[in-house]
C-alpha cells in the first residue's frame, strides 16, 4: 500500500517507457494528498471475500486470459457504445461523489438509471436516482459510512427489497452534510425504483459485452493505483506507484480495437474524459472483479398511450400476463376474480381494436387500467 504522492513527471516517463498509452495530466484528483484521492474510492469488502491486496495480487495472473476471452467473444459486436447507440445516449449524466468513499452507491445508481432508460427504449427518460439516499439511508443501516465504504452486493440488495428514491426526494449534497437519512423526504416510499434482481458476470467478458450491447451497463469495481488518479485520456493500463484502494464504476461500452472498456466514473467532469475513461480489457479487475448486471426494473408508476402487443396465460388461477409495444410483459394484478377478470378483458379488447391503454403498475404488476 502506497502512502504518499507520485509526481507527474515520474508518471510520464513510466508512460514513455510503455508507449504512451494514454496521457497524465493536473486532475480534479492529481493535486489532492494521497489521503484524500483515497477518500474518493470506498470498496470495502466484508469478511470472507477477498481484500483489495489480494486481488491487486489476482488480476496480473488473470489479465491475458481475460483479454483473450474478450477479443474472442462471439455474437456481439466488435464495438459499442451506450452513449451513442444510433445518435442516441442512455447513460445519465456524470455526478461527483465527492471527498467520501461512496462509489459503491455511484456505481450501482448509474447503472440502474441507464437500464431503466434501455429497458424503457427512451434515451431522453428524465430519471436521476439518489445515490444519498442508498448510501446514507440503506448503507448506514449496513454500516456503510464515507470513511468505511460499502460493498457492492449490499447495495443491489437495498435496491432490490427497499427501492431508491429520487435525487430531489435526497440531495446528496445534503445527504452528504449530514451523512445520515434525517434529510429524506418522507414520501419516499411512494417514489421509488426497485430491481427484480441482479446477476454476477465477474470474469465472464464475453457476457458482459453481449449485455451491454443489448440490455444496459454493468457495474464493475477494480484496484486504483496512485497513476489513475492523473488519468486525462486514453487507454488506461497501470504504469506506476503503489496500491490505493479498491473503487466502483459502470461499464458503459468497449471496443475490441485495440481492446478496452468505456467506463463511467464518479469524480466530475474535470478528471479523465470529461468524467468518462478507457481501460484495457483485463486491466487492474476491471472485469475480474464484483461484476453485475441488474436483470430489470420493478416498474412503480403511470405508463401512458401504451399499445397491447401480445397475451400469454396458463392453467393456473389469476395468472396471465399482457406484452405493451416497447415496454414488455407485465402481470395482470391477481389480487381477486373481478379484478382480475375484468382488466383481462380489457386488455383483451384493447389488443382486439388496437386502442391504446393507460395503465398503473406496482413492481411491474398492473394494477389499472384505462382504456381509450
Amino acid at each position: 500500500m502506497a502512502t504518499d504522492n507520485i509526481g507527474l513527471d515520474q508518471i510520464r516517463s513510466a508512460l514513455s517507457a510503455a508507449g504512451d498509452p494514454w496521457e497524465a495530466g493536473v486532475t480534479s484528483l492529481s493535486s489532492l494528498s494521497f489521503a484524500e484521492q483515497q477518500e474518493h474510492l470506498g470498496v470495502t469488502p466484508p469478511p470472507g471475500e477477498p481484500n483489495v491486496e489480494e486481488i491487486a495480487q489476482r488480476w496480473p495472473q488473470m489479465q491475458d486470459a481475460i483479454k483473450t476471452a474478450a477479443l474472442t467473444a462471439v455474437g456481439a459486436p466488435a464495438a459499442y457504445d451506450l452513449r451513442d447507440v444510433g445518435g442516441k445516449n442512455f447513460v445519465t449524466p456524470i455526478r461527483d461523489q465527492k471527498n467520501c468513499g461512496s462509489c459503491v452507491s455511484f456505481g450501482t445508481v448509474a447503472t440502474v438509471e441507464s437500464t431503466l432508460r434501455m429497458q424503457r427504449n427512451d434515451a431522453n427518460l428524465a430519471v436521476d436516482l439518489s445515490e444519498a439516499h442508498l448510501f446514507f439511508c440503506h448503507g448506514r443501516d449496513d454500516g456503510a459510512s464515507c470513511s468505511a465504504g460499502w460493498w457492492p452486493q449490499k447495495a443491489f440488495d437495498a435496491f432490490k427489497s427497499k427501492g431508491v428514491a429520487d435525487e430531489a426526494c435526497y440531495p446528496y449534497d445534503n445527504g452528504l452534510a449530514k451523512q445520515d437519512c434525517s434529510g429524506l423526504c418522507s414520501n419516499w416510499a411512494e417514489r421509488v425504483v426497485k430491481i427484480t434482481g441482479y446477476t454476477a458476470l465477474t470474469g465472464q467478458p464475453a457476457q458482459i459485452k453481449e449485455w451491454v450491447s443489448t440490455k444496459g451497463p454493468v457495474s464493475s469495481c477494480f484496484v486504483v493505483y496512485q497513476d489513475f488518479f492523473s488519468y486525462k485520456s486514453g487507454i488506461y493500463k497501470h504504469v506506476t506507484g503503489g496500491q490505493a484502494g479498491g473503487h466502483c464504476v459502470t461499464i458503459v461500452g468497449y471496443n475490441d480495437n485495440p481492446g478496452y472498456w468505456i467506463c463511467k466514473n464518479s469524480w466530475g467532469t474535470n478528471w479523465g474524459e470529461q468524467g468518462f475513461f478507457r481501460i484495457a480489457y483485463g486491466e487492474c479487475g476491471i472485469d475480474s472483479w464484483l461484476n453485475h448486471r441488474v436483470d430489470s426494473i420493478a416498474n412503480t408508476g403511470w405508463q401512458t398511450n401504451c399499445r397491447v402487443t401480445g397475451l400469454w396465460t396458463i392453467n393456473q388461477d389469476r395468472n396471465a400476463w399482457v406484452y405493451f409495444e416497447g415496454l414488455g410483459w407485465r402481470k395482470i394484478s391477481p389480487d381477486n376474480d373481478n379484478i382480475f377478470f375484468d382488466m383481462l378483458a380489457h386488455l383483451i379488447a384493447a389488443k382486439a381494436a388496437a386502442r391504446p391503454v393507460n395503465f398503473y403498475e406496482e413492481n411491474s404488476v398492473i394494477k389499472q387500467i384505462y382504456v381509450f
